[in-house]
């Protein structure tokens, strides 16, 4: 182990569920190896106004069951800069911290990484988005509880589309990933489900809505992630009611709804697993890496094998099965 002495950790980009449950594992695992531990409010923006708190065991103290991050987060354009960057170091170093702890998804890390290879100052990260899109790791925090928050409004709407005779739209988020829409879309049974990775033209959709339609079903549900080349739900709906007016048409936008809520049970026990596991790496010489499972293990993954390497990919047999099972 080494002699680091003081560590922070901080939230930075899209909040997600588990990120408390994550933020804990760091305060209480530092402390009992010794270490002070001070939290960094709002992510690179307090880190530049110097908006830092030491933290004790009871400064994270019933917090695992709540959603969101209570040490905030904010979008920082400063901290791009060569300016900001110095006052957020001098602003560390007058806190006597000397590692840290990034919590929050590849524009964290992007930052993270020209931060610390610029100051030399060790960095561990934590995916913490509900897009599940950082490679690296085969879940992030937040992504399950995300998609179980879509799965249970699937299942509502479908209950007011079946009364109805209704076909529902529903937007969820993933602008450049589907894994909500994918995952969500099966477990809740969808009709079809779009993506930003495939390319579903709107005749073949209305083929497979036709096809439910001679089979006799009452309702349908389509699953839109909002990255579609379509253009999302509304768009994707209008053109659908242009040419196919068996259903009365709605559409449902679950938007920020799928960022907040108490974290399943998973998310609570992964974020505390990668925070636990980002303070060990730190006090045993790592730095520039991500903390991920895979495999049910964790791993450490280099931040720019993580950011630049690979190309996040959904799977294959949930993509074939998606279709199949609709």
């Amino acid at each position: 182990m080494s002699k680091i002495k003081k560590i922070a950790v901080f939230t930075s980009g899209g909040d997600a569920p588990g990120m408390n449950a994550c933020i804990r594992a760091v305060v209480r695992t530092a402390l009992y190896f010794g270490c002070e531990v001070a939290g960094i409010k709002q992510g690179y923006q307090g880190m530049i106004d110097n908006n830092i708190e030491d933290m004790n065991r009871h400064s994270v103290s019933n917090i695992m069951q709540l959603g969101g991050t209570i040490l905030k987060t904010a979008r920082c354009l400063d901290f791009k800069t060569d300016e900001g960057m110095q006052k957020a170091y001098d602003n560390l170093k007058k806190n006597g911290i000397e590692a840290l702890v990034a919590i929050g998804g590849d524009g964290t890390f992007t930052g993270a990484e020209r931060f610390s290879g610029k100051y030399d100052i060790p960095v561990i990260c934590v995916p913490g988005t509900i897009d599940n899109d950082l490679y690296g790791s085969d879940f992030t925090l937040g992504f399950d509880t995300a998609t179980n928050t879509v799965i249970e409004a699937i299942d509502k709407i479908r209950d007011t589309a079946e009364s109805h005779d209704r076909l529902f739209f529903i937007e969820v988020m993933g602008r450049d990933a589907g894994c909500i829409a994918l995952r969500a879309g099966i477990a809740g049974g969808a009709e079809a489900i779009m993506l930003p990775e495939k390319d579903t033209a709107i005749h073949e959709l209305i083929e497979m809505l036709e096809h439910g339609a001679a089979q006799k079903k009452s309702s349908s549900i389509v699953i839109v992630a909002e990255g579609d080349k379509n253009g999302g739900a509304f768009s994707v709906a209008k053109k659908v009611k242009e040419m196919f007016d068996f259903y009365d048409t709605k559409v449902t936008i679950l938007g920020h709804l799928q960022r907040g809520g108490s974290p399943s049970s998973f998310d609570r026990i992964l974020g505390s697993r990668m925070g636990f596991a980002a303070v060990k790496a730190l006090l045993k010489g790592e730095n520039r890496k991500m903390v991920g499972l895979r495999s049910n293990e964790i791993v450490l993954t280099d931040l720019k094998e993580a950011l630049t390497d690979h190309e996040f990919k959904l799977e294959e047999d949930l993509m074939e099965m998606s279709t199949i099972l609709a």
